[in-house]
């Protein structure tokens, strides 16, 4: 018995020591999903918090940015964006081991979370991620210590950001309308203020400044029959009166509007959607898992997205506010027919350039840049939002049918819709030659440019 008894008692001590020396591996595999769904989440709460295009594109940006930045450090053949981007210097180094993967995921979760309003979305979702890498087995120090390094790298994220402007945006004053019959006025049926009037005050991340990609003037306002404006009009009077069922299609398809008031008698309500930007971060996704392209080429093509993006809204936008051209709704309504209405509901801020048109030329060229032409590619981006997915051989033949929906939509003359794309490809163009994230020998942004 007292034999039996020392057996029982060596095997429980053995079994003990066994499980109590239990060693969790010091890396674990972080796939692209996990990078993929923290966009996701990001995007859902962008359309939630009903951020504006302009806006979103910051929220976007930044986040990307870090992630791309942290797996840089430890991935041979890819360059830091410090000193290409103004005014980012590079990431403090880690001072302790870590795991760069869990670390770049981290910091994009915690940058996005500080650039939007339901905070707790994505600490919710934060806090599911980090359980999902524990029970992987990652090493409790390593796993303390990344998600201590991507406390450090937020900071010094936010700290860049922080210094762009956009804090001080907030306080300048709001667009002031006027009489005069070629500027912009509000539109039905919210008749919402101008959106981001000053969002060209916001500090670029490649271009040199807000003006270096002044597009052709638009036409002149001259409500003349038979003038060049007036056959402006015209067309969009009557594409949309003509407008066929592939047509509606892809308008409702590029619509992209976070701002679509209903009204139903007494009763007004939004519809939420998704901005632009998003849908371009959506066909970024796409384009990654088309290509099984890794947790680095990933955050290489958000952030390369991403950050044309965001430079092609703040050109955008210096060229919007400083013709600030009335919309077609408005026109025709007043000189053509008060009955007419756009298939899409116009956007509030003004007509020239179409936005679209300029970031998805800006975005197109970006992809391009990594995943080359032609690049087939089903645009299932939408399906979330109630519509079907759309097939292109090509990011700029999505481009291209981005910027003619405007058209259908009724809410853009087509010099904007033309000169959007130049003016988007031209800057697409000057960042993949400015920056460089894969050999270094790219021209670099000066930080006092």
């Amino acid at each position: 018995m007292k034999n039996c008894k020392n057996k029982l008692n060596l095997i429980f001590f053995t079994a003990l020591i066994l499980f109590g020396c239990k060693e969790y591996p010091k890396d674990i595999e972080v796939s692209s999903n996990e990078l993929h769904d923290a966009m996701q989440k990001l995007t859902d709460v962008i359309v939630h918090d009903i951020f504006s295009p302009p806006v979103a594109s910051r929220i976007y940006a930044y986040p990307s940015i870090a992630a791309y930045e942290v797996l840089a450090l430890n991935e041979p053949g890819y360059e830091s964006l410090a000193g290409q981007l103004r005014d980012l210097t590079p990431l403090p180094t880690p001072e302790k081991e870590v795991d760069h993967d869990v670390a770049a995921v981290d910091a994009f979760l915690r940058i996005g979370k500080a650039l939007i309003f339901s905070e707790d979305r994505i600490e919710e979702y934060r806090g599911q991620w980090h359980q999902r890498v524990l029970d992987a087995g990652l090493d409790k120090t390593v796993f303390n210590n990344s998600i201590a390094y991507a406390g450090k790298v937020h900071d010094h994220i936010m700290a860049w950001a922080d210094k762009d402007n956009y804090k001080e945006t907030r306080t300048f004053q709001k667009y002031t309308i006027t009489d005069d019959p070629a500027k912009w006025q509000p539109t039905p049926p919210g008749y919402m203020e101008a959106i981001e009037p000053h969002w060209n005050k916001i500090r670029p991340f490649v271009i040199d400044s807000a003006t270096q990609f002044v597009p052709s003037r638009p036409t002149e306002f001259d409500m003349t029959e038979g003038s060049p404006f007036y056959e402006e009009m015209k067309e969009v009077y009557d594409v949309v009166k003509n407008l066929d069922e592939e047509e509606k299609e892809i308008a409702s398809f590029w619509d992209c509007n976070p701002y679509v008031m209903n009204v139903h008698g007494h009763v007004m309500f939004a519809t939420k959607k998704i901005t632009p930007g998003g849908h371009w971060i959506g066909i970024t996704k796409i384009a990654c898992y088309k290509t099984d392209a890794d947790l680095m080429k990933s955050a290489h093509a958000y952030s390369l997205t991403s950050i044309a993006l965001a430079d092609a809204f703040i050109s955008c936008w210096d060229e919007k506010y400083r013709s600030n051209l009335i919309r077609p709704e408005t026109v025709i309504n007043k000189y053509l027919d008060e009955e007419w209405l756009p298939f899409l509901q116009t956007p509030p801020f003004p007509e020239y350039t179409s936005g679209h048109s300029v970031i998805s030329g800006a975005a197109g060229v970006a992809l391009t840049s990594i995943f080359g032409e032609p690049f087939h590619f089903v645009d299932s981006t939408e399906v979330r939002y109630g519509l079907p997915p759309r097939e292109f051989d090509s990011f700029k033949a999505a481009s291209d049918e981005a910027a003619i929906s405007r058209l259908y939509g009724g809410i853009h003359y087509m010099p904007a819709i033309e000169n959007g794309v130049t003016q988007g490809r031209a800057l697409g163009r000057f960042i993949i030659e400015n920056i460089d994230m894969t050999t270094g020998e790219g021209s670099q942004v000066s930080e006092n440019k």
